[in-house]
């Protein structure tokens, strides 16, 4: 596996209750970078969070999301598939991205492809995501695009959602960028 120098990140907490490889990944923080200094192959890992009761009524509440599998107690446990609340899939996707979200201002989001709820998230579950930088092109004079994904996962390393980020980014050097693809 190729080493890469993290731009941000360079200490991580190390749990010992997470996949080896996965507690010694940089943690993800804010950075500055542009479309040349995303390096292809480069995997972060964010911190953890746990997703309690509030977190969720608050995210159904705001989104409108009143199914009685996010929002009510007595259906889930008598009637509901899983035997208890699930967290809504979006939520889960939300939260699962702002961990690893940065602050750049050379990146736009272009869009998501290969979005899956892989398992279900409960109030109580700690989820944490790992952000893989999978491929990136040129795409205008200005801007190139890059795809990363993001596996999002809950206790130990329960794999719960998968999808792929695309957004474009500003080149450092336009002229060089498009000097290198012909």
């Amino acid at each position: 596996m190729e080493t890469f120098q993290p731009t941000v990140g360079v200490e991580s907490t190390f749990p010992s209750d997470m996949p080896a490889d996965h507690a010694g990944l940089p943690v993800w923080n804010a950075e500055n970078w542009f479309y040349e200094d995303w390096p292809v192959g480069q995997k972060i890992r964010s911190l953890r969070r746990t997703i309690g009761e509030s977190d969720s009524h608050l995210f159904n509440t705001l989104v409108t999301d009143i199914h009685p599998y996010v929002q009510d107690e007595m259906f889930a446990r008598r009637e509901g598939v899983f035997g208890r609340r699930l967290v809504a899939g979006a939520f889960v996707f939300s939260a699962g991205l702002g961990l690893v979200a940065t602050n750049c201002v050379n990146a736009f989001s272009y869009g998501y492809d290969r979005l899956r709820f892989i398992k279900p998230v409960f109030i109580g579950d700690t989820i944490y995501t790992i952000r893989t930088n999978m491929e990136k092109t040129p795409r205008t004079a200005d801007l190139g695009l890059i795809r990363a994904s993001y596996e999002i996962f809950k206790g130990e390393g329960e794999l719960v959602l998968y999808c792929e980020h695309l957004q474009t980014v500003r080149y450092k050097n336009p002229g060089a960028v498009a000097a290198t693809e012909k």
